[in-house]
């Protein structure tokens, strides 16, 4: 069986999830075909809630949501304004935040090579699929160009059917209030709670009060997942 035939049977099996649990399950399936250690796709975050599957550890997963490093995760604060796949050591990991966070990253079993996808899909949303692997620098160099087309190709197909499913799953929700979604807006580009307190110039207990409002409004988990699904209905532009 060919390489293409292999990941149209994926395809097949993708096509047929019937919530994101499957997806996560599929994904799995798919990092053993890419002979890779650990696959990702996630719209803003690398949670597991109903926005997020991966490959990682229970462990790793659990301390990225604990601790929200969403906000200063290189790979997504990175690519968030690229259009194009990006090789990890290509983003910025120079700051002593970033460094903390890789370090203790590699400690939980990632990897020090990874690319990301960027994918724009409608009305603003934005996800990452990323592959990861603890490749020498040749090995993983001659992996990437051997397997790029296809990583793009699987990345756009997990958004498509993701989306699909968050649609099905996600309830009407109601409009956001115009600070609501200027929150929402902040926190989408990166900024941390309080310098978006301060952008708006409100307290950070008034800016968690809207958060949590626009939260409840989107039937989300938290806040990460309000964005996404804001992101999703065109109720934020970023």
């Amino acid at each position: 069986m060919t390489m293409y035939q292999r990941l149209e049977d994926f395809l097949e099996d993708l096509q047929a999830a019937r919530s994101l649990d499957d997806v996560q399950a599929h994904l799995f399936g798919l990092r053993d075909f890419l002979d890779t250690e650990h696959l990702v796709y996630h719209c803003l975050d690398a949670s597991g809630n109903k926005y997020g599957a991966m490959t990682y550890d229970a462990p790793w997963i659990r301390r990225y949501i604990e601790e929200d490093y969403a906000r200063i995760d290189p790979v997504v604060k990175g690519t968030y304004q690229r259009f194009h796949p990006v090789d990890w050591k290509q983003l910025d990991w120079s700051g002593k935040i970033q460094r903390d966070f890789l370090g203790e990253a590699l400690e939980t079993g990632v990897g020090n090579q990874g690319v990301s996808v960027p994918i724009r899909g409608p009305n603003g949303q934005f996800a990452l699929f990323s592959v990861n692997s603890s490749d020498t620098d040749e090995a993983w160099a001659t992996y990437r160009q051997e397997n790029l087309k296809t990583l793009i190709l699987a990345a756009h197909f997990i958004n498509q059917r993701a989306l699909e499913l968050e649609s099905d799953d996600a309830p009407p929700g109601k409009p956001l209030s115009p600070r609501e979604a200027d929150a929402l807006t902040l926190l989408a580009n990166g900024m941390s709670r309080s310098h978006a307190s301060e952008k708006l110039g409100i307290s950070e207990h008034t800016l968690r009060v809207y958060i949590e409002s626009a939260r409840a409004k989107m039937g989300a988990a938290n806040a990460t997942h309000a964005v996404a699904r804001a992101m999703v209905r065109g109720l934020i532009v970023v």
